[in-house]
């Protein structure tokens, strides 16, 4: 690996030398392979690393490799830089509309290259728990280089052979490149790309409308780019509840992005002479041309497939949905399983991290656990943020699954109320009985409040459990319980309230 050459480490300033030094350090000296390993890992993002920990936690040898930067794209170009973004656009949006709370902050500005090494340090200083180092302190062995199946239960790296009773996949995914004229030529940012800038773009087309490019959208607005926001679809969020996306898109109105729904993007052009990007949107005599001075890509996500010998391993795979595996994450080869994004539609950290510890359970323990049995939530992190787990309404229509829905508004909150965040609701599926489906939660930190409902959807739980759960006073989360106040008062029918009067009568 060439440090200078991956756009994730420019600039090579102090802070990204650390990163570096410590998920690629230069010089790093490979391993002897030690025969034949329980598990060798391909991949050193969040699954791979896993993995790689939690096999050589219970006694295995293990051998991870990885031709980049461990840690991957949640520390390196996803979930850790972004977020990191948001953080200070909040700040941002805070200090300006402090006013109606009685702080008035004037003369606020945004100091985006101080916005960037902030985000660059605090990159770093995670680094540390995926560190080439640390991995090797808890027993693994570390190849640092880029690796390819060469049998059914070989691995080459380095010029080194991998023998192995059981490997797994973890390459991960990138963002997609979709076969739109002139994208190549076009010079559009992406993941790997947007978190190397140094300066500010005084304007900002961002296409897709998914989760990656709303957060996105509504941070650069905030920072103060004139932003576009082109989606193909009818709606931002499609995968979310349409309500929790109306909030969403409100919210992105507010802060300034210009929302192009229903718009479909026909080609890209080559930058102007003063290094404007293009692209045309629409068709025909509606056709038109917008310009910024950066696009960025946010359309999906292509598994990372190619170029490893999977043929040769006996793999299986598609190159848009990745490898191909068992409920068990076993792949057509039953030496080599796979985990993450390269072989899961959940394209999240947290389930990465659990799909190898299945994964860990099955490959050397003769475990039958399911990925199917996960559990798995997920949050986009605009303002406010929206998560979600278990069923949504659409789903349990198109499974014919009998379910009733509660719905408490923010706008009722004490705490939202006192916090001028009333933009959002927490929204509960149970059947008959009060068992939780699913739930969504759009609020300030959603995030933070959807762990209650996915231990509800987890252990069955139903809403009148939930409504005898003591919360702190005042707190958002609160809103939750009360959405179990709602269920018990449906339990109340004519007679039930008539034997309950008789009951008080008779104790008065």
């Amino acid at each position: 690996m060439d440090s200078n050459t991956l756009p994730e480490l420019r600039p090579l300033n102090e802070a990204n030398q650390k990163l570096r030094d410590l998920v690629h350090p230069k010089g790093w000296p490979q391993p002897t392979p030690k025969g034949r390993y329980n598990l060798v890992v391909l991949g050193g993002g969040t699954a791979g690393l896993v993995a790689a920990a939690g096999a050589a936690g219970v006694g295995a040898r293990v051998a991870l490799v990885e031709k980049d930067l461990l840690g991957g794209d949640c520390l390196v170009t996803g979930c850790v830089p972004s977020k990191a973004l948001i953080r200070s656009a909040r700040a941002a949006k805070e200090a300006r509309n402090s006013g109606h709370l009685g702080v008035h902050a004037e003369g606020v500005t945004v100091d985006f290259a101080a916005i960037m090494e902030r985000m660059r340090a605090r990159r770093s200083e995670i680094a540390r728990n995926d560190s080439a180092k640390r991995f090797t302190e808890l027993g693994v062995d570390v190849f640092l280089g880029e690796g390819r199946f060469t049998g059914q239960s070989t691995l080459e790296v380095g010029g080194q052979t991998l023998e192995f009773a059981r490997a797994v996949v973890a390459t991960g995914a990138k963002a997609a490149m979709p076969p739109i004229p002139g994208l190549a030529d076009a010079g559009v940012l992406t993941n790997q790309t947007l978190f190397s800038l140094t300066e500010l773009p005084e304007s900002l087309i961002v296409v897709g409308g998914g989760p990656i490019g709303c957060e996105m959208a509504q941070t650069f607005a905030r920072f103060g780019s004139k932003v576009t926001l082109v989606e193909g679809g009818p709606r931002i969020m499609s995968n979310d509840d349409p309500k929790a996306a109306e909030v969403v898109q409100a919210a992105l109105l507010q802060d300034g992005v210009e929302l192009r729904l229903s718009t479909r993007v026909e080609r890209f052009e080559a930058p102007t002479t003063d290094g404007r990007k293009r692209v045309v949107v629409g068709s025909g005599s509606e056709a038109e041309t917008i310009e910024a001075a950066e696009i960025l890509l946010a359309i999906g996500r292509a598994p990372n497939v190619q170029g490893i010998g999977l043929e040769t391993a006996g793999v299986d795979f598609d190159p848009r949905k990745g490898v191909t595996v068992d409920d068990r994450l076993k792949t057509s080869n039953d030496r080599i399983y796979a985990a993450g994004d390269v072989a899961s539609k959940y394209q999240f950290t947290h389930a990465a991290d659990f799909l190898a510890r299945t994964v860990i359970r099955n490959a050397l323990f003769f475990g039958r656990q399911k990925a199917s049995d996960l559990v798995i939530p997920w949050a986009t992190y605009t303002d406010p943020e929206v998560a979600h787990v278990g069923l949504t309404e659409a789903q349990a229509k198109a499974e014919g699954v009998a379910h009733a829905v509660i719905e408490i508004e923010l706008e009722d909150n004490d705490r939202a109320v006192v916090d001028a965040e009333t933009s959002g609701f927490v929204k509960i599926l149970h059947d008959k009985k009060g068992k939780v489906l699913g739930g969504t939660v759009v609020a300030s930190h959603a995030g933070e409040m959807i762990g209650e409902l996915v231990t509800a959807v987890q252990h069955g739980t139903t809403l009148g459990t939930l409504s005898g759960v003591i919360h702190p006073y005042p707190t958002v989360a609160d809103a939750i319980r009360r959405a179990g106040d709602r269920f018990n008062r449906t339990k109340l029918t004519p007679f039930t309230a008539g034997l309950l009067k008789t009951v008080l009568a008779i104790r008065r």
